[in-house]
């Protein structure tokens, strides 16, 4: 468990000029291009646990963790199906890497809904020039995922911070810590905490089975200050109808499907290499019927994902010029469906990789079971029960789906 305070430190000025995106077309052809090379050392990150500073100042330098700034601002403002895309795509060739940015596009999304327009321009030009932003939203120690403890309050300074964070994915690379806290009317604001704060304390204690680079551990905040300009307010993002909660989840639903489709194209690669069963009666694990069909059913589901996660993405930016309770429920529940079939999707096309490729999928050393790993630690941030009880309470009886970023 290694503890880090101010091993990158960050000055507005000092951040490197990143390359600026133009266009949904551009993300996309730099977005695989850098995904190819991520390729390279994603088995052996995983099994020694190398967290990827490298990849992800390349990532944040080719201009991706910024596609999401509005026109006005200076960025692309690319559609939300091209951010699940190159979501998809890093979480295929790495599940840590394609996880690590979504609550930096969170925490962006709030800044979007929530923040002035001071705000806007201080922190949006920070992205473009290539800061990134890590996340400190979900705490360990209270009775419910719902309650908060991480405290704020206001000195003649600003604001102090005091409290403990868990599962703040991202955090170890971040540039700026966007914090959940709540005040004394237990009015809720997202902090955008520099990471060089004085007081504030990251621990690398993520010890999960799978997503193990994301740097998911704790951090801690000992009267951390931070400005007034740096906080903005949470509680409209779901109070009032707003995209933040479907975007959230349609992140989640990305990370998922790139999954799904990566552990099928490897499932592909290696029953060309596998034996066909002894009572299959043919030559070739190609030509084996019952690998044949359960590779259809693999694909079927995958694509299905697939098509799910880019209604869902049209249904948010359908919702975003003027958002109401009806076109926001409407996106929610669009992605209340694929975050549900991806889930499952995920889970399935994993397993049966290691299956399909027989015994030689388990050798250590290909790393296969990497996607099914990754594919179980991140599925548990939501329950796909419960997205098909919303999803059926509004077919039968015309309920709309709560507002968060959990549905």
């Amino acid at each position: 468990m290694t503890s880090y305070q101010n091993i990158l430190p960050f000055q507005s000025e000092q951040l490197a000029h990143a390359h600026i995106i133009q266009s949904d077309a551009e993300a996309l052809e730099i977005a695989h291009n850098l995904a190819e090379q991520f390729k390279a050392g994603a088995v052996q990150r995983d099994a020694e646990r190398i967290l990827p500073f490298e990849e992800i100042e390349a990532y944040s330098q080719s201009g991706l963790w910024a596609i999401t700034v509005p026109k006005q601002y200076g960025g692309a403002e690319v559609s939300s199906y091209t951010v699940a895309q190159v979501i998809a795509l890093m979480s295929g060739v790495d599940g840590s890497i394609g996880q690590i940015p979504q609550n930096h596009f969170y925490g962006l999304e709030i800044l979007r809904n929530s923040g002035t327009k001071q705000q806007k321009q201080k922190l949006y030009a920070e992205v473009l020039k290539g800061a990134r932003f890590g996340n400190a939203l979900a705490e360990f120690k209270t009775k419910t995922a719902a309650q908060r403890q991480t405290a704020i309050r206001k000195t003649d300074q600003g604001y102090v911070i005091n409290g403990e964070k868990f599962y703040c994915t991202g955090s170890l690379f971040a540039h700026r810590i966007p914090t959940l806290v709540v005040d004394e009317q237990d009015q809720q604001f997202l902090a955008f905490v520099p990471r060089n704060s004085e007081g504030l304390t990251l621990i690398d204690d993520w010890s999960g089975f799978g997503q193990r680079t994301t740097g998911s551990g704790t951090v801690k905040f000992n009267n951390v200050q931070v400005l007034a300009e740096d906080v903005v307010p949470f509680d409209i993002a779901y109070s009032e109808p707003t995209i933040s909660g479907p975007f959230a989840q349609l992140l989640h639903a990305s990370i998922e499907t790139g999954i799904a489709r990566a552990a099928f194209e490897e499932t592909l690669k290696r029953v060309r290499q596998a034996r066909p069963w002894i009572d299959s009666g043919v030559d070739q694990a190609t030509d084996d019927p019952l690998t044949k069909f359960e590779l259809g059913r693999i694909v079927a589901d995958v694509r299905a994902s697939e098509v799910l996660l880019k209604q869902a993405a049209r249904s948010i930016d359908a919702a975003r010029p003027a958002p109401t309770a009806e076109n926001v429920a409407k996106a929610s529940l669009d992605v209340a469906k694929v975050r549900a079939h991806s889930t499952e999707t995920a889970l399935k096309a994993s397993s049966k990789l290691v299956e399909l490729a027989g015994s030689r999928g388990s050798q250590r050393e290909d790393g296969l079971d990497r996607f099914w790993r990754n594919a179980r630690v991140h599925t548990l941030h939501d329950a796909s029960r419960w997205k098909y009880y919303f999803i059926a309470n509004h077919i039968l009886n015309g309920v709309l789906p709560p507002r968060r970023g959990t549905l």
